[in-house]
């Protein structure tokens, strides 16, 4: 068994997350104290109650404190079987977080399997669906992975409601070298407004391609349980792909969420990392369980990164050699 303290790192609930994919793929339970301990709530929070159900059922596990507010949990995994299922966060929590639960297990294991999830594709503190589609999926299968999620409904809070069906064939990943940028592609926006006028996406999009000259965009207009709005940047390279999101608020016009989104991306950008440290504290987990040794260089070590990296080798025969000057260089070496 495992022993995880809550409390280290950043102290969120990353550390659930991570360990329930972790402990599901190679088979060894876990048992975490002080859950969440670092925020001024701790413990289990309905969100992070949808990771460890959903973990439960993927892989037949054995679960104990799995419940709203408990700070301990054991989780117990079986055999990670694949098929075809449906999960309902319940409120408007965030799908992409959901799907850090479960995402690396499934594509690393020998299975086929399904998902349709009903909860939040656009909230706060998370990234929204589209990222994941821009950003962390393309480099995903430049390791190898098959995957297609589709957003059948956008999810905003409070309402959530959103729905993504998302479809894996699990297979080993081969290591990701991210050294060099090469030259940039293009950089495309995604504009979306729900149960809003078309020229608040419109709007978005004129204010980042203020920022971002020469921006592809693309507008989505829908309809869904209750309004919201928000713009996804990425930029393509030829080496890898960097991304920023802004998310629209009652009272804040839609040019200053375009800026927003357009001046997170620049600065990214003119850093020079190789990955955004939004997307570095997640593509770090498949890199570690790819056959191989990766890296990549971002401009800083967040928070989640450092908790990822103090973590992930409690599970995997893996380690970590970090840079000390931006932007920091990455290594990731197999101890196989």
């Amino acid at each position: 068994m495992i022993e995880l303290d809550g409390s280290e790192g950043e102290g969120g609930g990353q550390t659930v997350r991570t360990a329930l994919s972790l402990s599901a793929i190679t088979g060894q339970p876990f048992h975490i104290t002080d859950i969440r301990a670092g925020r001024p709530d701790p413990g289990l929070k309905p969100q992070h109650l949808a990771g460890v159900r959903l973990m439960q059922r993927l892989s037949s596990a054995r679960v104990e404190g799995d419940a709203v507010g408990s700070r301990e949990l054991t989780f117990i995994p079986g055999r990670i079987s694949g098929g075809s299922h449906e999960h309902d966060v319940g409120t408007a929590g965030s799908l992409t977080l959901l799907l850090q639960s479960a995402l690396p297990a499934l594509i690393v294991s020998p299975v086929e399997t399904e998902l349709r999830l009903i909860g939040g594709t656009d909230v706060r503190w998370s990234p929204p669906a589209d990222h994941y589609q821009l950003v962390l999926f393309p480099l995903l299968r430049r390791m190898g992975a098959e995957l297609e999620m589709t957003v059948e409904r956008r999810g905003f809070h409070p309402s959530g409601g959103g729905v993504v069906r998302l479809r894996v064939r699990g297979g080993p990943l081969s290591p990701l070298r991210l050294e060099e940028r090469g030259e940039l592609v293009k950089v495309f926006a995604r504009g979306c407004a729900q149960n809003l006028p078309g020229k608040v996406a419109e709007r978005m999009i004129a204010a980042a391609r203020h920022e971002l000259p020469g921006l592809v965009a693309e507008k989505v207009v829908t309809e869904g349980p209750c309004p919201g709005a928000g713009l996804t940047l990425a930029a393509e390279y030829r080496g890898t792909f960097l991304g920023w999101n802004a998310l629209g608020e009652r009272g804040v016009p839609a040019e200053r969420v375009g800026q927003e989104a357009a001046v997170g991306l620049r600065r990214v950008m003119d850093l020079g990392g190789t990955l955004d440290p939004r997307t570095a504290d997640q593509l770090i987990t498949y890199m570690a369980l790819a056959e191989g040794d990766s890296c990549f260089t971002v401009e800083k070590i967040s928070g989640h990164l450092a908790s990822q990296m103090r973590l992930i080798p409690r599970f995997l025969p893996v380690r970590f050699i970090v840079g000390e000057t931006p932007p920091h260089r990455v290594d990731v070496i197999s101890r196989t």
